[in-house]
């Protein structure tokens, strides 16, 4: 017998936010918030980084308590005291941070704090079918039992959003749900979405993605600093009126123009037939002092890796020249010394120390420029000032840490660390992810500001609109392989997808 996961669409969720405060200590972050959701719609809620819609959906999820006004549930009012509470009604948050436990498997983490029983013992054959159901719903093919620490980060956002199905969800909130999937989960998921709608549940689609918001939902709700700013039909705004409502002001030239890069010299950096065992193959490129080169690719290609690879983070083998010299690259810090810098595309996990001030963190990767003969405070201090100001980092104090700074700013923040060790190449990895569109123009001005100072920048981005716009080439992996190098200009997401996929014609 095969399980099935089935939701109760007689039964929709219907949610009203009454004048809804929300303060954290004496700072109001949420200001008489007010607006309906209906059941069985998929409402884009959008906002930039810091607007508010994450500590709203927090109050509906049962994660924050609200401060003032009401929150209402089909008609009832609600103070909800956890998460359990909310999901006893059917509302389920699918975090954008993985909420999962790694040393535990699949089915373990589906089902942990509602695990099924029979009598006195847990019935593992139940949540293991159970938990099967749920990820063919997804569309993710591994056993339940796979511990999570075996999966990649696009698995894992799978599993949080199987984990979300197989709690019968009738009001299913998804923040950035497509950041790490491929184009094909992308659809399965773009689908799944449309058969949870004709089954009555609420999708809130929180995502900076516009195009998917302009295809997936039926109507939008904007939030701008704590407020409610519209809500619209969506076919009745575009994706340009989407992001000036986000800013509230008109946001223009996305990116920044292109300068002509000089081919005198030698380039910043070379590799010749680089291998990382198990992720690429006899990798070629090079990238040249004012350019901006894009690495596209669908997830597995081995763009990280092969980055990885390149710094020391794994085993690799092949000819590495900076500037000219041959090196051999042992650790990131030695990478840096020789003048190669890397952004991890994790930037809560990797990136910054989030439980670190800005100042520590910023100095991290060039203390010995501050700790001569011993450790200059003052010196850090003001190296944070000139960075806060020379890289847009909005924060109300210098002296707070580094995650109580909204995406957007903690993206700067890392961006200017992976900077202070001067370096002449900077590898920066997804760099606008999970970011929204007034920061994401920010940073691409700031990549460009980069180029133009001499810097060669290596951007490894799965938006390819974003590669095309940004950068002078884009290469293309596909299988470990660099399989395509193409000049930006004229080049289309299908030419990429193609390249990416296999697909494209051999004369392409």
């Amino acid at each position: 017998m095969t399980a099935t996961i089935a939701h109760d669409g007689a039964h929709g969720v219907a949610v009203e936010f009454d004048q809804v405060t929300k303060s954290f200590g004496p700072v109001e972050v949420l200001h008489g918030v007010s607006f309906a959701l209906a059941p069985g719609r998929v409402v884009g809620l959008l906002g930039e980084n810091g607007a508010g819609k994450s500590t709203l959906m927090k109050i509906l999820a049962g994660y924050e308590g609200l401060s003032g006004g009401a929150l209402r549930v089909n008609g009832q009012p609600q103070q909800f005291r956890s998460s359990r509470d909310a999901e006893a009604l059917g509302i389920v948050l699918i975090h954008q941070e993985f909420n999962l436990a790694e040393d535990l498997s699949v089915a373990d983490n589906i089902f942990l704090g509602h695990e099924k029983r029979k009598g006195l013992f847990l019935d593992d054959r139940a949540m293991h079918a159970e938990a099967a159901a749920a990820l063919a719903q997804v569309g993710l093919k591994v056993d339940p039992a796979t511990k999570v620490r075996r999966l990649i980060v696009a698995e894992k956002q799978l599993v949080e959003i199987a984990k979300a199905m197989a709690r019968r969800a009738r009001l299913l909130i998804m923040d950035e749900p497509t950041a790490t999937l491929t184009p094909g989960e992308t659809e399965r998921l773009f689908k799944l979405i449309a058969q949870l709608r004709a089954d009555g549940v609420t999708v809130v689609y929180i995502s900076h993605k516009l195009d998917e918001v302009e295809r997936v939902t039926d109507e939008v709700v904007v939030m701008r600093d704590g407020r409610f700013v519209t809500r619209a039909a969506t076919a009745d705004v575009t994706r340009h009126q989407m992001a000036n409502l986000m800013v509230g002001r008109e946001l223009s030239d996305l990116y920044p123009p292109r300068d002509r890069v000089s081919t005198d010299g030698a380039p910043a950096l070379r590799v010749q037939d680089f291998s990382v065992p198990g992720w690429a193959q006899q990798a070629s490129f090079e990238v040249r002092p004012g350019e901006i080169l894009g690495f596209a690719g669908l997830v597995g290609a081995g763009r990280t890796e092969l980055f990885e690879g390149l710094l020391g983070l794994r085993p690799g083998s092949g000819e590495v020249e900076l500037a000219g010299r041959a090196v051999h690259l042992r650790s990131p810090r030695d990478a840096a010394r020789h003048g190669l810098t890397y952004l991890s595309e994790d930037r809560k996990g990797k990136g910054l120390h989030v439980a670190f001030g800005l100042r520590e963190n910023l100095t991290l990767m060039a203390l010995e420029q501050y700790a001569r003969p011993w450790l200059r405070p003052d010196a850090e201090r003001a190296a944070l000032d000139t960075a806060v100001k020379d890289y847009g980092i909005r924060t109300g104090s210098l002296d707070v840490r580094a995650s109580s700074l909204s995406g957007g700013n903690q993206q700067k923040l890392a961006l200017a660390k992976v900077l202070q060790p001067r370096p002449k190449v900077v590898v920066l990895d997804e760099p606008t992810r999970g970011v929204d569109v007034g920061a994401k123009r920010d940073i691409y001005f700031l990549v460009q500001r980069l180029a133009r100072e001499g810097l060669a920048v290596i951007v490894i981005s799965s938006e390819l609109m974003e590669l095309i716009g940004l950068a002078h080439r884009v290469a293309v992996m596909r299988a470990g392989r660099i399989v395509a190098t193409l000049p930006a200009d004229g080049l289309t997401e299908e030419q990429l997808i193609a390249h990416a996929t296999g697909t494209a014609h051999a004369d392409a």
